[in-house]
């Protein structure tokens, strides 16, 4: 063998070796709250191993698999397939971190209704189950509350379980893990796209206030202050007006950003205080009078 040969060799033994050693030496930093990718391997009874590029392989937990209940790991993390996960545990003794999908896929539902609940949009929630204070169920993968003030049907909630509701949002709370919805406030959002300003119906008054009057509109409330009622100034609407008493009104205006409706009634009036003189005459004749004006202000 010549010399150079040999040098040829014992280099090649040299690089071998210090590569070797610097493997055995080499120190992986993985730190809790940090997001690596990695290839699910095996199962276990427990979980699911992750090559992530270390000494040894990543360990999720199948709490930590998904949101919600996971039954099966290989419709969820199926081996040979490459995932990003989210390290929840340091490296124990054997150099293993703990990871976990169900909690970044929990920030990203927060952050998903956190913006439809800012845009004002409803959202859908499959009930779950039904406690003494309302009903609880799933929004994008979140625990959701709705209390049974705030529910269209408030006795018999049992038989609301596995159905969907159409719900907008009362109160997001990342921080306490806190979602508090509401269908009767979706419905009332529903119900006020159809409705138009200008528009003549009638209605049913629930409840007086010394400001006003509200009306009942087939599921959405309106308010008809007490300076809409009449041309003239009124001194008390208990002369006027009783509660379950049926009325006929003109909607003036819809604020479907803050869920309120505005009425009238003297719109109808030919002479301001008419409505107090003849009020079932103006009721009665409503259509025509307000027909009448939209002619008079085209001509």
């Amino acid at each position: 063998m010549n010399s150079d040969s040999a040098a040829s060799k014992n280099n090649t033994s040299f690089s071998m070796d210090d590569f070797a050693k610097a493997l055995e030496k080499y120190d992986y930093e993985f730190a809790k709250g940090q997001i690596v990718k990695g290839t699910v391997i095996q199962y276990d009874s427990e979980g699911a191993y992750i090559d992530i590029g270390g000494k040894s392989p990543g360990f999720v937990p199948t709490r930590e698999a998904a949101l919600g209940f996971v039954e099966d790991l290989a419709n969820i993390i199926p081996i040979g397939e490459e995932f990003e996960f989210l390290i929840i545990q340091e490296q124990n003794a054997d150099g293993q971190v703990t990871l976990s999908r169900r909690q970044m896929q929990l920030e990203a539902a927060w952050d998903t209704v956190t913006e439809i609940a800012e845009s004002g949009r409803s959202t859908q929630i499959r009930v779950t189950g039904v406690n003494k204070g309302g009903i609880t169920g799933d929004v994008e993968g979140l625990r959701g509350f709705i209390p049974r003030s705030h529910l269209q049907q408030r006795d018999n909630l049992e038989s609301l379980i596995g159905q969907l509701l159409t719900v907008t949002f009362i109160e997001v709370n990342p921080e306490k893990r806190k979602l508090v919805l509401s269908q009767r406030n979706a419905m009332r959002a529903e119900a006020l796209t159809r409705l138009v300003e200008g528009a003549l119906v009638s209605g049913t008054i629930v409840n007086m206030k010394p400001y006003g009057v509200f009306v009942d509109l087939g599921g959405v409330t309106g308010l008809l202050h007490i300076k809409e009622v009449s041309g003239i100034r009124i001194d008390s609407l208990n002369t006027i007006f009783k509660v379950g008493q049926e009325v006929k009104v003109v909607i003036s205006q819809v604020d479907e950003y803050n869920n309120r409706l505005s009425l009238s009634t003297k719109v109808f009036e030919e002479y301001p205080g008419e409505i107090l003189e003849k009020f079932e005459q103006v009721m009665t004749t409503a259509e025509e009078r307000l027909a009448a004006k939209a002619e008079n202000s085209e001509e």
